[in-house]
């Protein structure tokens, strides 16, 4: 079993930054893909963005290229998602995933464990 706990949410103005992170209960997620999902009310869980603990391979959905970053640190356990040019539309709840395959998947049913979730709000 595998636990996740994120932290690093907030509100912050559009245009601003955050620096989510994930740190795991075990080391064995060195060998799992890690990804980042968000869901906003009343809207399906959506990918955000994965890495590969292997090779840094690194998956990002179209609509925060260029401005969100997936990272990790080996020795810390932990993988950071950092958010830049926040925007509104960004606000949801972001949470953590591993997938014991290890490939980058966009699907949220290909991530075998989650964590709590951390609250993203954008807003003037």
């Amino acid at each position: 079993q595998v636990q996740l706990v994120e932290s690093g949410g907030g509100f912050v103005q559009p245009g601003g930054s955050l620096r989510l992170s994930c740190v795991a209960s075990t080391r064995t997620v060195i060998s799992y893909a890690m990804g980042w999902f968000r869901q906003a009310p009343s809207t399906e869980r959506e990918f955000v963005a994965a890495i590969k603990w292997g090779d840094l391979g690194t998956d990002y959905a179209d609509s925060v290229k260029g401005r969100f970053t997936i990272s990790r640190d080996y020795a810390k356990n932990t993988v950071y998602l950092q958010m830049n040019n926040l925007k509104p539309e960004d606000t949801a709840v972001y949470y953590c995933a591993a997938d014991l395959t290890a490939d980058l998947s966009t699907f949220s049913s290909d991530y075998d464990f989650w964590g709590q979730g951390t609250q993203v709000t954008v807003s003037s």
